[in-house]
């Protein structure tokens, strides 16, 4: 459930930056419904590559994190974005990136959105059990 809702919150966030960038676009569809079908495929396979490609990229990039002070993440999301426009657009359907500099304007975009709405929408709540520690002082006086 937790992988469905972050889709469509990735679907909304693509959604809202091909609105912003004009070097971002959405290709192959025609109609309303078939564009809201292809940006949730373009979705569901950023949610992939985030979740197989980017921990590996990141790991390997923890030196240029260190020194950038974070700031690489944006250069690591664009790529991510980058990498999911490659991979729909060897389909008949898919996102289109003009250039490198859109894509790290759609990483900070699409960043920006997903934390306003993963914060704005209540997500499933802890599904193992919460353990909670309670200390009992006893005094002998």
């Amino acid at each position: 459930m937790a992988f469905v809702l972050r889709v469509l919150i990735n679907g909304v966030a693509i959604w809202f930056a091909t609105l912003v960038l004009p070097g971002l676009t959405i290709v192959g569809a025609d109609t309303g419904f078939q564009q809201l079908l292809v940006i949730l495929l373009i979705a569901l396979v950023f949610g992939i590559v985030n979740a197989i490609v980017k921990p590996i990229v990141a790991f390997l990039s923890i030196p240029l994190y260190i020194l950038t002070l974070g700031l690489f993440s944006i250069i690591v999301n664009a790529l991510m974005l980058m990498l999911t426009a490659w991979i729909t657009e060897a389909t008949g359907w898919g996102l289109r990136i003009a250039n490198f500099g859109t894509a790290c304007w759609a990483a900070i975009i699409v960043s920006f959105v997903s934390l306003v709405l993963s914060v704005l929408i209540p997500g499933p709540q802890g599904q193992g059990r919460q353990v909670t520690s309670t200390y009992y002082y006893r005094s002998d006086t």
